[in-house]
């Protein structure tokens, strides 16, 4: 099926570690850029795809910058041109972007029981906006032509992707399933339309670092 004409070929990549992943913020929209080691995992993974000669019709990026500063480093080593869309940034954390986790839940405490439609950090997007969000991130990126795709975005929305795609909704608590996505990790999908029929070939894919890199 996956030499079909009509077949899109799509990487879903999460983006580097960033400044807030490594000293414990909370991130949502807030601009952190890329860490040191962030710079190194994109830098990794741009020359394992270049050595195994992996390309792409075009690289979509949201354009938060941990995001973005990753689709340069490869997109630079692959020599392909960058699209930034605003479907792909990460969950809005309202009250608490941009707040180390320990302050955030002194300011903030989370409720003990919170439904899918409650806004996270008081007031910036609920589970529900974020699921909606990526449902239409599928759609634009469906209705562009079949091809090849890599999409660099962040977990809270990649998670929200596969929910889309799977026919999963959003439960409250936070509950069920969690597609892993660890920094500079990618899931890769097969998408036919004729049959509307979805494969996921592998997920947290990390073949340019090894597990204790990434503890």
């Amino acid at each position: 099926m996956s030499n079909q004409p009509n077949m899109y070929h799509i990487t879903l990549l999460r983006h580097g570690e960033s400044e807030g992943n490594a000293k414990g913020y909370h991130q949502g929209q807030t601009n952190f850029p890329l860490s040191p080691k962030g710079r190194e995992q994109a830098e990794a993974l741009a020359q394992y795809w270049f050595q195994e000669q992996v390309t792409f019709d075009k690289i979509i990026s949201s354009p938060l910058l941990r995001a973005l500063q990753t689709a340069e480093i490869i997109a630079q080593r692959l020599n392909m041109p960058i699209e930034q869309n605003p479907l792909w940034m990460e969950r809005d954390a309202g009250m608490v972007s941009g707040l180390h986790h320990t302050i955030a839940q002194e300011k903030y405490p989370e409720p003990d029981h919170v439904t899918p439609y409650d806004p996270f950090g008081i007031n910036g997007e609920s589970q529900w906006d974020v699921y909606v969000r990526a449902a239409k991130a599928v759609q634009d990126l469906l209705r562009r032509p079949p091809g090849k795709y890599l999409i660099v975005s962040h977990g809270g929305l990649l998670d929200m992707f596969m929910y889309a795609i799977l026919g999963i909704t959003p439960q409250a608590n936070s509950n069920g399933p969690h597609f892993q996505f660890q920094n500079t990790a990618y899931i890769t999908l097969l998408y036919y339309p004729p049959t509307h029929s979805w494969i996921v070939k592998g997920v947290n894919n990390h073949p340019h670092w090894q597990e204790e890199e990434n503890d």
